[in-house]
Formats: structure tokens, C-alpha cells, sequence
């Protein structure tokens, strides 16, 4: 199974919904990379967009390959949001942040007329939970979050990268939680959302318009 081909063809379908004069969220990860650089050709090829990228990765990559970019406080609406999951439910229910940037990711999403994820075909789990849910949280709190999540029965790891903690694009830290065990993922959003501290879950909850899965040499697309 190749799963990078099935996250290439996830891309092409994908970047079928964007039209010239749109501005386009672009994702972040490994998935939404395959999506920049198909866009990237089509803007060589005379596409006019506007992109507004999820991190500084993905924003490095976009500037190399030549797509014009805007920030979210320039640009009135963005008409297509298109990136990767680490996991989908049956639900259309998402966990994202694997890479990180969850929180650029979410008001991306938030702030989007259309959003599409691109997935490989082992995205797609029959309950959310096997992969960690990453949880981005306040240096200055993240010790004492670490404790109550700890008691919540959560076993949150602090996520660390080259020795030392992963900051984020924010500045702030990643706890990724085990949920796998939790069977209310909407009550556990808000109990998260609840504590001081956490400035957002990698819970994308009824957000996904539209999810595109590559499956060995096809695509499947589920809609809302």
C-alpha cells in the first residue's frame, strides 16, 4: 500500500474545488504538502489565488513554489480550506495537530466557507483514539494541566522535539492525551476547553465539509 501515492491522489481531487479569484487556506503536514505543490503548478499554469498558510512551514513552502500569499486579518473570507487529519470517524469527526499546528488550523477552519480533508486510506478509524489527541497549552500552565489531565485518567505526554519541548508556531507547548478509552468526545471537547491554560484540542468536531480519502489507485469523497 502506498500511501504517499494515496495522499498525492487525495490532493489532485481536492485542489479541483479551486477555482481562480478564491482565496485558499492551505493545511499543514505531509498530506497538505502534496495539495501546496499541485497548487503551486496550477498558479504556474495561470491560477490566480490567494493562499493563507496554516504555519511557517507551510508558508516557507508555499512562497518557494510561487503562490501568492495574505494573512487572515487582510483577507475578508476564505472560500476553501483544504488539509490533512491524523484520524476520521465514520462521523466525519477528526483528530488533527500531529504535526503541531492545530491551533492555525482551527481558526483557519473556523473562518472557512468550504472545508476539505485530504486523507491516505489509513487515516480513517471506526472511533477516534488511536492516534493521541494533541492538546496545545501555556508554558506557564502546562505542568499543573499536565496533573489534573493526569487525573482525568488522560496520561498526557508532554511532546518534545531535539532534546527539548515542541513549541509551536504560538510559542506554546503540545500535551498529546490518550482518549481511546473516552466514548463522549463532544462532553470531553468541553471539559478541555474548560481548563485555564489549554488553548486548543485537535478535536475538529462537525467541521469537515468534505473528506477525500485515497485508496490504493482512487479516490472515495465523503460529503456532510
Amino acid at each position: 500500500m502506498n500511501l504517499d501515492r494515496e495522499k498525492q491522489l487525495a490532493a489532485k481531487e481536492a485542489v479541483k474545488f479551486v477555482k481562480s479569484g478564491m482565496t485558499v487556506g492551505l493545511g499543514t503536514g505531509s498530506t497538505a504538502a502534496h495539495m501546496v505543490k499541485e497548487l503551486g503548478s496550477m498558479v504556474q499554469n495561470g491560477l490566480e489565488i490567494v493562499g493563507v498558510p496554516s504555519s511557517e512551514n507551510t508558508k516557507k513552502l508555499a512562497t518557494e513554489i510561487g503562490i501568492p500569499l495574505t494573512t487572515l486579518e487582510e483577507t475578508n473570507a476564505i472560500d476553501v480550506y483544504i488539509d490533512g487529519a491524523d484520524e476520521f470517524d465514520p462521523y466525519m469527526q477528526l483528530i488533527k495537530g500531529g504535526g503541531g499546528a492545530l491551533l492555525r488550523e482551527k481558526i483557519l477552519t473556523y473562518n472557512s466557507d468550504l472545508v476539505i480533508i485530504i486523507a491516505d486510506s489509513q487515516k480513517e478509524v471506526k472511533r477516534l483514539g488511536d492516534f493521541k489527541l494533541p492538546v496545545e497549552t501555556i508554558p506557564f500552565a502546562t505542568k499543573k494541566i499536565e496533573r489534573l489531565l493526569q487525573k482525568m485518567g488522560l496520561q498526557p505526554k508532554l511532546r518534545v522535539k531535539d532534546g527539548g519541548n515542541f513549541v509551536t508556531d504560538e510559542g506554546n507547548f503540545i500535551l498529546d492525551l490518550n482518549i481511546g478509552h473516552v466514548s463522549n468526545i463532544q462532553l470531553l471537547e468541553s471539559n478541555l476547553k474548560q481548563i485555564p491554560g489549554i488553548v486548543e484540542t485537535g478535536l475538529f468536531l462537525d467541521m469537515a465539509d468534505i473528506i477525500i480519502i485515497g485508496k490504493g489507485e482512487t479516490t472515495i469523497t465523503l460529503k456532510k
